[in-house]
């Protein structure tokens, strides 16, 4: 007798519009869809390489009505030469100690959230986050996630980066860092060290989410390159032209 395996459909849904979060006077659309069951991996994957993000077992990607400002990118780990800036940065975090924790949040971790947000992103919906808000965004996963935790040589947590590994890469969901050693460039910092582990673990991207060149805080990702973009359904080699056009 023949047994045939029932694949539960896959379903998409368009959320309402809400004010972007990065672009002052535009409204924000996604398609999201949950992340749920045992191929929940291998959908995250591929989702991933189309563009989309995660949050908690929500995949999602941007679909504005006359907007494409946000644009998926990811870094050539193989290629990636830090520039004079960023080498700096590496030299200057030499002394921090870093430690691959699991998917489990902590008191000190949602502390020192708490400092970043207030003083980076005190106007956001992020800032009025309570503990198990934090706690669901870095445990309520189907897939396989941790928190990369930096600490200085007293101990004492520094920045932490919530991290998810795919089959080609690892993906920054979330970073935030002491604000107080905001010369230190952490977020930097966390990229590169991103960029070295991928590399140890024959990893060929480093996926940074959405480039948006129009907002201040999203801008930064075009500094890590070689990099590549997601445009008209394919990954291509971020050129200097691209960045050209979309700051005239």
């Amino acid at each position: 007798m023949l047994h045939r395996t029932t694949r539960r459909p896959q379903f998409f849904y368009t959320t309402a519009p809400m004010p972007c979060p990065y672009l002052a006077g535009r409204t924000e659309r996604k398609i999201v869809t949950e992340l749920t069951g045992p191929d929940s991996e291998k959908l995250h994957d591929r989702l991933s390489r189309a563009g989309f993000r995660r949050s908690h077992n929500i995949a999602y990607s941007p679909v504005c009505p006359g907007c494409q400002a946000c644009i998926p990118i990811r870094i050539q780990c193989e290629r990636f030469q830090p520039d004079r800036t960023q080498r700096r940065v590496a030299r200057a975090n030499t002394g921090l100690r870093v430690h691959e924790a699991t998917s489990r949040a902590t008191a000190e971790q949602f502390a020192l959230f708490q400092r970043y947000q207030q003083a980076r992103h005190n106007d956001g919906d992020m800032a009025s986050m309570g503990f198990y808000d934090y706690r669901a965004m870095v445990e309520d996963t189907p897939i396989t996630t941790g928190i990369v935790e930096f600490r200085d040589e007293e101990d004492r947590l520094v920045a932490g980066c919530l991290t998810d590994w795919l089959s080609d890469g690892l993906s920054a969901v979330y970073s935030f860092y002491d604000p107080a050693l905001e010369r230190q460039s952490l977020g930097t910092f966390m990229v590169l060290w991103l960029v070295r582990r991928a590399l140890q673990l024959g990893l060929p991207y480093v996926y940074l989410g959405y480039w948006v060149p129009q907002s201040r805080k999203m801008a930064y990702k075009a500094r890590f390159q070689p990099s590549e973009i997601l445009t008209g359904g394919h990954w291509r080699r971020m050129q200097d032209s691209d960045i050209v056009q979309v700051t005239e």
